[in-house]
């Protein structure tokens, strides 16, 4: 089956990224006017890598099918209704942007209560953009380095979002919009907190919030944070899938967290507790600002 075709408005914030300038689609995937061209993967996505390429390659092919599965349940549904809440606190936007954005499966619930908006996955795992760039109808993906400068152009974005994923504040600020926002999720203290104990799994910084602001906040201003806290009930394979998506898979063998797992309960209730911070581009008049603590 042929991939689909390529939403011209989401091609529209696209750059070149060996020169910079705008890009189109042609018969072939993307060209600029200077004549670069990158070739669309016939499972649909693109690659736009700096010249010299990435040192990250991303998630592996077995993560990202375990991310696939887990979302594909349903389990994070809360965490994709509170992200899109957050997008749409102000106002509904036309172009949207998800770094690290995986299999494309948040971004697709947000495009789903955003009619008419379009969006761009960016991941540097191939194995995560052939599955996004099937995700929703007006969405593509493409293979990125997040760390390094986006093909992107400037100011295209209404919206950046990241969820569970790392934060490039200049590049970020760099393409959104006057009025843009970044909306980010990350995991509060007591994420998981009943599989970590007992399946040795790495717990959440407690200073995450603080270096969450010190990379951001020079390039963004905070605009307001809302909790997301859930409970979950999971099965063996459901928590498998759970531990082999995330970073968590790098440090446990297959025979470990196969022990491990089989000494849990049949079913176990997880905590699911995020965070949902929505950060400007630009400087927030008075009363919006946050309220500082202290004299």
């Amino acid at each position: 089956m042929s991939a689909p075709p390529l939403p011209e408005a989401a091609v529209a914030v696209l750059a070149c990224p060996v020169c910079g300038a705008a890009v189109a689609a042609d018969v072939a995937g993307l060209r600029c006017a200077v004549g670069h061209g990158f070739d669309r993967a016939r499972q649909g996505h693109l690659t736009l890598l700096p010249p010299g390429g990435s040192p990250h390659d991303g998630d592996s092919a077995a993560m990202v099918a375990d991310r696939a599965g887990f979302l594909a349940a349903g389990h994070y549904a809360g965490i994709t209704a509170a992200l899109a809440d957050a997008v749409l606190a102000d106002g509904s936007p036309r172009t949207l942007l998800d770094a690290g954005g995986g299999t494309g499966a948040h971004l697709a619930g947000v495009l789903d209560r955003t009619p008419g908006a379009v969006g761009v996955v960016l991941d540097a795992s191939r194995y995560a953009a052939r599955r996004a760039a099937r995700a929703h109808p007006r969405a593509m993906a493409v293979v990125a380095d997040t760390w390094a400068r986006w093909p992107v152009r400037d100011a295209v974005l209404d919206r950046v979002l990241v969820v569970f994923a790392p934060r490039n504040g200049a590049e970020t600020a760099r393409v959104l919009r006057p009025g843009g926002r970044l909306v980010v999720v990350t995991p509060a203290a007591d994420h998981l907190t009943e599989l970590v104990g007992p399946l040795g799994l790495l717990s959440v910084d407690p200073a995450k919030a603080a270096r969450l602001a010190a990379s951001l906040g020079p390039h963004l201003v905070p605009v307001g944070t809302s909790p997301h806290r859930e409970r979950l009930a999971l099965d063996h394979a459901a928590v498998r899938t759970l531990v082999g998506m995330g970073p968590h898979a790098r440090h446990l063998t297959g025979a470990e967290l196969a022990a491990r797992v089989g000494a849990l309960p049949p079913e176990v209730e997880v905590t699911v507790a995020v965070d949902v911070g929505t950060w400007s581009k630009d400087p927030l008049p008075p009363t919006l600002r946050p309220l500082r603590a202290g004299p």
